[in-house]
């Protein structure tokens, strides 16, 4: 059975999805004692239910060891990550456009990192398919630092087919690998609407993929070491990309 709800524990993390994509929120646990009013007043307005923190699903999700602060918020997966067809009707291909595709991305540590990097260097989305990725949970949105509710976050049936898609609108596919006959990322031209692919933490990118890219890309690593993991891969990666288009403007 596919899951449709994950929680949030803390302040900050239903601050932002309050903030950010109220929507999603479909319920708050709380203690009176632990919320401040302004959060208190503001879960009202927005006409959330609230139930007191020990009762309902938010006791039996709670792990040991969780940081809630007395306040948890039950998210919508279905109002929170929208189908790659709906998203596909606002989108607008500029060479300031990039989205992020998660190939086979299986560490939700990894999934919440990315979605943050991605936030923060300007990415316009990131693409999550149903089937080989880690989907979204309550790591994945405590690792993205509230980023999750920041960024549209899109499921994709079929990775293969989205990019065939995706390259028919005009946007120029990278795939990221650390094999030989890539081009240096500091060499690549970011002068298009841009997909990057970030693949499997062992595999990399499916071969069929692979097939798909317009451009391989590789980080340039001292000889000590092979490869970054796939997050921090994602970062320098974006970083190339955001500075690399404002050098061009």
């Amino acid at each position: 059975m596919k899951q449709n709800k994950v929680f949030t524990y803390g302040r900050h993390a239903l601050s932002e999805a309050l903030k950010y994509a109220p929507h999603a929120v479909t319920k708050v646990y709380l203690d009176n004692k632990s919320v401040d009013t302004k959060l208190r007043g503001q879960i009202d307005r927005l006409g959330i239910p609230v139930a007191k923190l020990s009762e309902g699903m938010a006791r039996s999700d709670l792990k040991s060891g969780v940081a809630h602060q007395g306040i948890i918020g039950s998210i919508s997966l279905f109002a929170l990550v929208q189908p790659f067809v709906t998203f596909a009707e606002t989108l607008s291909a500029t060479k300031d456009t990039a989205l992020v595709l998660l190939d086979g991305v299986q560490d939700p540590q990894n999934v919440g990192a990315i979605i943050r990097t991605a936030a923060g260097f300007g990415a316009s989305a990131v693409l999550l398919p149903e089937h080989g990725t880690a989907p979204v949970t309550g790591t994945v949105i405590k690792v993205s630092a509230g980023m999750a509710f920041r960024i549209p976050l899109v499921s994709v049936g079929s990775a293969k087919q989205t990019l065939v898609d995706l390259k028919k609108r005009g946007y120029k596919v990278y795939g990221l690998a650390a094999d030989g006959g890539a081009t240096p990322l500091p060499q690549a031209r970011f002068d298009a609407p841009a997909v990057f692919i970030l693949g499997n933490e062992g595999a990399g990118i499916a071969d069929d993929i692979r097939k798909l890219c317009d451009e391989v890309l590789a980080i340039p690593m001292d000889p000590r070491c092979e490869s970054l993991n796939v997050a921090a891969a994602a970062a320098v990666t974006l970083y190339a990309w955001h500075t690399g288009r404002a050098g061009q403007a």
